[in-house]
């Protein structure tokens, strides 16, 4: 479990540097509390490592990514307006229609499962499941300091879901705290139309991504 642990916490995490969804939680964080946005993107990503582990593709060879990506790039454009919205008039300081109905949290939650659902991170925690020697041979240097997990066990698993998840947490961590540094220093309306303009964006490319792939 250990070396399984070790791999895909550092694979993931460093895959996870960069990532679309760093950019996402940095807009929910300079809007709601740091710990709110940290929790909802704990649930999202546990679940998400789970399914990587436990059922590889097969969600994906009935449900096709496509049809995903242009439902979670539709809820953000609309998302999107509405914390536009929310800045303007009669909206300012109000939260979007999403967050007064299910709470900063799901809100949270709900749009990193979409997101990140069969995203790279996932994809490479499948690989990792599979074949965590493999994945271990990525690691260079490191690797001789790492005895090779055994693929298929209850440990190894175990293992590969809770490095990976961890991995992925401690990534968006760093976005979530730039995200609430950022929040502390803008007005309220700034924090808004900020959040508008990250969520449009990240819809649209999202909708392109299930068209020209990513």
């Amino acid at each position: 479990m250990g070396a399984a642990f070790v791999i895909a916490f550092l694979l993931v995490g460093l895959a996870e540097l960069g990532d679309k969804s760093q950019l996402l939680l940095l807009a929910f964080a300079a809007r709601f509390k740091p710990l709110r946005v940290v929790l909802g993107a704990a649930i999202a990503i546990f679940t998400l490592q789970a399914v990587g582990v436990l059922v590889g593709g097969l969600i994906g060879a009935y449900l096709p990514t496509g049809i995903i990506a242009v439902a979670a790039g539709a809820l953000f454009i609309a998302f999107g307006v509405m914390s536009w919205r929310s800045a303007d008039g009669d909206g300012d300081g109000e939260e979007a229609a999403p967050v007064r109905r299910f709470g900063p949290v799901l809100t949270v939650t709900a749009a990193l499962l979409l997101a990140e659902f069969g995203d790279k991170t996932q994809l490479m925690t499948m690989s990792i499941a599979a074949d965590p020697a493999a994945a271990l041979r990525t690691l260079g240097a490191l690797a001789p300091a790492i005895a090779a997990p055994e693929a298929g066990t209850l440990a190894t698993g175990l293992g590969v879901w809770l490095g990976s998840s961890l991995g992925f947490l401690a990534a968006d961590v760093l976005a979530i705290v730039a995200g609430a540094v950022l929040g502390a220093r803008l007005p309220e309306r700034a924090i808004a139309r900020f959040s508008a303009v990250v969520f449009i964006l990240f819809g649209v490319v999202t909708i392109a991504s299930a068209f020209v792939g990513t």
